[in-house]
């Protein structure tokens, strides 16, 4: 059912009448549609565009045009067209295919109609397949045509039929959304009985994960024993006649405990007047004084009655009754408060298990107790979230308020989609050896490699002058000098020839050909491990042992890296993810492959002269160390750390003012408690995992542009193996770097420097991140989307010549002046940038000359320092 106001085209007086707004009904929702959206994709301007651009106007549509696959994406990410229509005629300007595969990439194509153009076929000829058009994502085809007309009436069964189809199903969002906070629990079934859907409220209640349920049947879960033998095939008789059914039943829930719930199914008939699919509400059912609910006769299937037993003490068990549905029908809430009682004295009086949540879950089932209705509401809501399982992971907003941030943290956060297909990711081993000569001793280092390493106690230490130095081999030279100063070789009883090939064999087992993990990023994350163990809070709070840990973790936490994430590795289905259980992938290979080389020759082997019990807590130190790298407890290990070091030693130094011994003792026992030297060692490596953001500005630009290409890379193998794409955002023809850096710093890093300066005292670092954060905003604002702001938002002031780059001291003064990347190209011959993009053309450029740096001035006032360039980067501009 639809009806539209018209009005008169001015254009085509005696023609067909100009929609200006359509309504369409949704079951019971009445949907209302604004005037469609069409955008053209035409490389240049002839009498086909012509011809859809009038149609478009006699239709009353909006219509907008591009020239270029870079145009088109950007013009739909900003008016999410109903319509496109690709010009498939001419591929010497672009491929249809893949402008098609360009904006199917994008989440609003989801809803979208993309009609391709292609030439009329010479009579003597075959029509082709259309399939090689669909699988590139087209709806449609239309034979070129230059008749108004003709792409008029194309339009109109384009609007008539799939834009309404889409139409329709994105309105269905609001249902979901609907069903996802709902705080019943909702089932969906097939007519077979296969799981379709459950919503979250079901997930809680019955304490499983959607996953483990969608596409079972119903006869596969685990069945109560508590009811009727015969209540099942008396259900199945009601509502296969098509009548609803309601009553009492018992269910299993995942840990084996049965629950009484309230049921209400409700067959839902489909095409062909035959039931496609069966709606299951049920909710937990609530005793009263042991007694059951009743229901009349008129709202039971035939007047069936439910086999309902009393609820037993036993069986209430770790089962507790939504307190939000509590909360929504206040009026019923004292009349529901002596069997919240009841359920909260079953579950103290029957836990067993002493774990520390068990402890808390019991102190606040006993405050419940003797607390006020509201007040009991609340901590049933406290037990709830207690009981799930991501209680350090903050719920993020929708994904259309801030796609980066999404994609971004899902990409990080998450081991992907549990999806195993045929494809098999297999890791290329880079383990060829650089031309450079290693040197036999730290003595033997050439000169200027010696001098460089004579800076590696400063933060503001350039590893990428040494990569270039050292022919990409940085990890070894670097390792040999830190490792020397922090008397490793001594600790383990090993030579400095084993070291030498310990890290040689490290450093070999790196993959140069990753623009991001490789052994310049181990070595880089060394260096960061280095200077935070220096800090004297930190080198107060660990002991050797922990060191030597810290610097061999920081060595190997990414040995083996293939430059994908774990959430492509578990959607390939590779063969890490299998034997990981899709759990921590990389972060477990990286520590199991770190022992197996170093154990497998005796010339590498550090540990040979170890003592058995001392290596048995350095391996298990090293390997928690390793972990803790991986993202997805990133929140769980900066709360622990914020509420376990960071607010206790906060406390005594408020509180302690005229007891200033006392409180040295009091942190110290805090530092150095066990548990705590644990959360420390996490954090440091966390914090020098991701320190590009609180490197120099220089050093913080030219990472964020190998780890944007690096997952750029990701993204084109995805669209190739037709793999679920994990970060869409990083899609190279689309992203928005300073967009990404934002993200990545306002939701990861901010709040964990903040609790690492604290600790640690670092107030050089947090005055880098925030320069760097005022960049990245900066070229944000400019709508700029690559690394660099484009020559025409700069102006070169003449003199006054920019002070000379002094490194900053952690104690608020200066030291000398340190090379920036720009001296550093002096001496170097090339360094690799990233794509830029200007005037709706790609032009790559691999490798740039850098010449000496100067300052440039943003047209808004803001002053940085640069590098100059043979072929300065542009960026795109939105308009």
């Amino acid at each position: 059912m639809s009806g539209s106001s018209r009005e008169v085209n001015p254009l085509f007086p005696n023609g067909p009448l100009k929609v200006s707004a359509t309504e369409e009904c949704l079951g019971p929702m009445r949907l209302s549609q604004e005037p469609i959206q069409v955008l053209l994709v035409f490389a240049k301007e002839d009498s086909q565009s012509d011809a859809f651009w009038w149609a478009c106007d006699r239709a009353g549509f909006r219509c907008n045009i591009a020239r270029t696959p870079e145009s088109a994406v950007e013009c739909f990410l900003e008016k999410h067209h109903e319509i496109v229509v690709v010009d498939g005629r001419h591929s010497r300007y672009f491929e249809p295919e893949a402008v098609c595969r360009l904006i199917r990439a994008t989440k609003p194509s989801e809803n979208a109609v993309i009609l391709v153009v292609v030439p009329q076929t010479p009579a003597d000829q075959d029509e082709p397949s259309v399939l090689p058009l669909l699988c590139a994502g087209f709806n449609r085809r239309f034979v070129e045509n230059g008749s108004v007309s003709a792409c008029y009436n194309e339009l109109l069964q384009l609007e008539h039929g799939e834009v309404r189809c889409q139409f329709k199903l994105r309105a269905c969002n609001s249902v979901f959304t609907a069903l996802e906070h709902c705080q019943e629990a909702v089932e969906i079934t097939s007519e077979d009985h296969i799981i379709q859907y459950v919503n979250p409220a079901f997930e809680r209640m019955m304490g499983y994960h959607k996953g483990e349920l969608i596409g079972k049947e119903l006869t596969e879960l685990p069945k109560s024993d508590k009811n009727r033998a015969d209540l099942l095939d008396t259900i199945n008789t009601c509502i296969k006649k098509g009548k609803e059914w309601q009553g009492i039943y018992f269910a299993r829930k995942k840990s084996g405990d049965s629950i009484q719930q309230h049921v209400k199914i409700t067959p839902v008939v489909g095409q062909g007047g035959k039931i496609r699919h069966f709606v299951a509400i049920k909710r937990l059912h609530i005793d009263n004084n042991n007694q059951v609910h009743r229901f009349n006769k008129e709202d039971r299937c035939g007047g069936e009655q439910s086999d309902c037993h009393s609820l037993r003490h036993r069986d209430r068990r770790k089962d507790s009754m939504d307190a939000r549905s509590l909360s929504s029908r206040g009026s019923d809430a004292p009349s529901l408060q002596s069997s919240r009682r009841y359920s909260s004295v079953a579950r103290i009086h029957s836990m067993t298990i002493e774990a520390p949540i068990t402890k808390v879950i019991n102190i606040i089932n006993a405050a419940q107790e003797s607390s006020p209705v509201t007040v009991a509401e609340a901590l049933e809501r406290v037990l709830e979230i207690l009981r799930t399982t991501e209680l350090y992971s903050p719920q993020l907003a929708s994904k259309e308020d801030d796609p980066h941030t999404n994609d971004l943290v899902g990409g990080l956060m998450s081991d992907g989609l549990r999806r195993l297909s045929g494809n098999e990711y297999v890791f290329c081993k880079n383990m060829s050896q650089s031309q450079l000569a290693i040197p036999v001793t730290l003595n033997d280092v050439p000169p200027s490699i010696a001098e460089m390493l004579n800076e590696e106690e400063c933060w503001e230490f350039n590893i990428l002058e040494l990569e270039a130095a050292t022919h990409k081999r940085p990890l070894t030279y670097l390792g040999l000098k830190i490792f020397t100063s922090f008397g490793v070789c001594d600790f383990l009883n090993c030579s400095e020839a084993t070291l030498r090939s310990w890290l040689q064999l490290m450093e070999g087992s790196y993959h140069s050909s990753n623009s991001y993990h490789n052994s310049t990023h181990a070595a880089d994350v060394l260096h960061a491990t280095s200077y935070f163990l220096r800090k004297e809070r930190v080198k107060n709070s660990l002991d050797q042992l922990d060191e030597v840990a810290a610097l061999i973790a920081a060595t190997v936490h990414d040995v083996d890296h293939p430059g994908r994430t774990n959430s492509f590795l578990c959607n390939a289905g590779s063969e890490l993810a299998i034997l990981y259980n899709d759990t921590a992938v990389l972060e477990s290979h990286h520590a199991a492959l770190a022992f197996q080389l170093t154990v497998r020759d005796g010339k590498s082997n550090i540990f040979k002269n170890t003592d058995r019990n001392q290596f048995r807590t350095l391996r298990q130190a090293i390997i928690d160390m390793v972990l803790a790298t991986e993202m997805t407890r990133h929140f769980e290990h900066v709360s622990k750390f914020v509420n376990s070091i960071n607010k206790p030693m906060a406390a005594i130094e408020e509180t302690g003012a005229n007891t200033v011994n006392s409180d040295c003792d009091g942190q110290a026992n805090i530092r150095n408690s066990p548990e705590n030297r644990l959360l420390i060692k996490r954090m440091l490596i966390k914090c020098a995992d991701v320190a590009n953001p609180c490197r120099p500005l220089e050093l913080c630009i030219e990472w964020a542009g190998r780890i944007s290409e690096e997952y750029f890379a990701q993204t084109d193998e995805e669209k190739r193996q037709g793999l679920p794409v994990v970060m869409p955002v990083f899609d190279r023809n689309t992203c928005s770097i300073p967009k990404s850096q934002i993200s990545f710093i306002d939701y990861f890093i901010t709040d964990m420097f903040d609790a690492w300066d604290a600790f640690a005292n670092l107030p050089g670092l947090m005055e880098h991140l925030s320069e760097n954060y005022k960049y990245w905003k900066t070229l944000d604002e400019m709508k700029c989307k690559s690394l660099r702001p484009p020559p025409s938002f700069l102006t070169d002031p003449s003199p006054p010549p920019p002070p000379p780059l002094t490194r900053r001291s952690e104690q608020g003064g200066t030291a000398k002046a340190t090379p920036t990347v720009g001296h550093l190209a002096a001496s170097s011959s090339a360094a690799t940038r990233r794509r830029s993009v200007t005037s709706g053309s790609r032009r790559r450029t691999d490798v740039t000359d850098l010449k000496a740096e100067r300052p440039f001035r943003f047209s808004n006032g803001l002053t940085i320092c640069t590098t100059q360039r043979n072929a300065p980067e542009t960026c795109t501009l939105a308009n």
